[in-house]
């Protein structure tokens, strides 16, 4: 029997998490926004650290195509300056260190990446784990893997409707009914999000080059966990 208790104890599991990713993620914009802003007043773009690597030419937006509406010029910032590269763009190692694989731009976990059970965390303050691609990561909730945000209309978001994407937005929800979407997505910040930014994010993914990739679907954690 499944108690308001266990409910709480459920909702706590994903929520703190989700917060301190959120954390990082938020942190992890604010100096690139930082870079990229530095770049368009001319100025030489700021160094900044990602994964234990200070390079400012690793984690470089790509650069605005031209024939992009006013709408979707304006979701290409927002994908670029809220962190979206950071987990939905894997990570490959580079002469410097990770940095993102653009060939696989906003594609999510690699389908062809079958990851092994997470480690065990030993006792203490330690919450979550991510994988070396950044596409992958594992907590309370269990298993979560970063979804193919390109057009692909069989394994992305060709087949959505800008209305599911937006209550995805809103509710932390998969089409707005669907499976709560996992940590490190930072739901509690999307959910703010005005309608008319959400309907530019998704203008600016339709886009994007598709890349069929089948993300795997989460794994619950362990019973008793």
């Amino acid at each position: 029997m499944v108690t308001e208790r266990d409910n709480a104890m459920k909702f706590a599991d994903i929520a703190v998490p989700s917060v301190i990713f959120a954390a990082a993620i938020v942190l992890t914009a604010f100096l690139a926004t930082a870079s990229l802003r530095a770049a368009a007043a001319g100025a030489p773009a700021v160094p900044f650290v990602h994964g234990g690597v200070a390079d400012g030419e690793q984690l470089v937006a790509p650069p605005t195509p031209a024939g992009l509406t006013a709408q979707q010029v304006r979701g290409k910032y927002l994908v670029d300056i809220m962190g979206c590269h950071d987990c939905h763009t894997p990570m490959k190692p580079g002469p410097n260190g990770p940095q993102w694989d653009m060939d696989r731009m906003l594609s999510g976990h690699p389908e062809n990446i079958v990851m092994p059970p997470a480690p065990a965390l030993p006792p203490g303050p330690w919450i979550g784990q991510a994988a070396a691609t950044f596409t992958a990561w594992n907590g309370p909730w269990g298993t979560s893997f970063t979804a193919n945000l390109t057009p692909d209309k069989e394994t992305g978001l060709g087949d959505w409707t800008v209305e599911q994407f937006i209550a995805t937005m809103k509710t932390g929800k998969d089409r707005g009914k669907g499976r709560p979407v996992l940590p490190p997505m930072p739901v509690q910040n999307l959910a703010n999000l005005s309608d008319e930014d959400i309907r530019a994010l998704f203008a600016y993914l339709q886009t994007i080059k598709p890349i069929k990739n089948r993300v795997p679907q989460p794994i619950d954690p362990p019973e008793g966990k």
